[in-house]
């Protein structure tokens, strides 16, 4: 008859404790056996098996929950090169807005002060601007037009001069105002024309040229750029 294999071995144990016996104490050494449960092949595979499981779950649950949150974000915000914007969509109701901060000092500490733009800035970025934005301790923005716009006018320059303001910079109206050869200021001139674009004129001046009262996407082309600017000079 075949004997039958045993799932379990003896192994030789010792322990070694300390004992007091009249004030005096003693160290004694006992040995025994104990029963060890074998191990087979066919359960160490099946042990491993459930362990690579419940790993590969847990990393499963990780990435499921870092790529949910990454498809979040990402519909969430947009980006215009380096100038990240929040889609709003409860300051203003029926309307989505696009936030973006800078960061200012504020009683002596960093702060992030928050602009919200109206127009989509993915759609705002491809109206033509031909040159390169400077920005100087002076600005002056002049207009040939009032550019009512059903209220747009006054809200696109004036988020434009609050910018500029953020950004320490002094920004007046002077019609008497023109491209100025001495550089001692940034010239901006509004207009009216065929085609909404940005053109710059001379190394301080820019005419910003706006069609059908699109005068606010046309300032908000203007903010971008000065946010691109700032953001570059910060991060370099």
């Amino acid at each position: 008859m075949e004997k039958k294999k045993k799932n379990s071995k003896k192994v030789k144990v010792s322990e070694i404790f300390e004992v007091e016996k009249d004030g005096k104490e003693k160290t004694i050494e006992a040995h025994g056996f104990e029963e060890e449960k074998i191990v087979s092949k066919d359960q160490l595979k099946k042990e491993k098996k459930i362990f690579l499981i419940i790993i590969l779950t847990m990393i499963g649950f990780s990435l499921f929950f870092a790529i949910s949150y990454l498809i979040g974000d990402s519909f969430n915000h947009i980006k215009v090169e380096s100038v990240k914007f929040i889609l709003d969509k409860t300051t203003m109701a029926g309307r989505t807005l696009y936030k973006t901060s800078i960061p200012v000092m504020f009683n002596a500490s960093k702060a992030d002060y928050n602009f919200w733009l109206r127009e989509n800035p993915t759609l705002t970025n491809k109206i033509p601007f031909n040159g390169t934005l400077l920005i100087m301790k002076n600005m002056v923005i002049n207009q040939n037009s009032n550019f009512n716009c059903d209220g747009d006018g006054i809200i696109g320059v004036a988020n434009l001069v609050r910018l500029y303001g953020v950004l320490d910079v002094s920004v007046i109206a002077d019609k008497n105002a023109t491209c100025d050869s001495k550089e001692r200021y940034v010239y901006l001139n509004i207009k009216t024309g065929n085609e909404t674009r940005i053109d710059q004129t001379g190394k301080t001046c820019y005419e910003m040229t706006v069609k059908d009262c699109e005068i606010l996407p046309a300032t908000e082309r203007f903010m971008i750029e000065t946010l691109i600017e700032t953001n570059e000079y910060l991060n370099g």
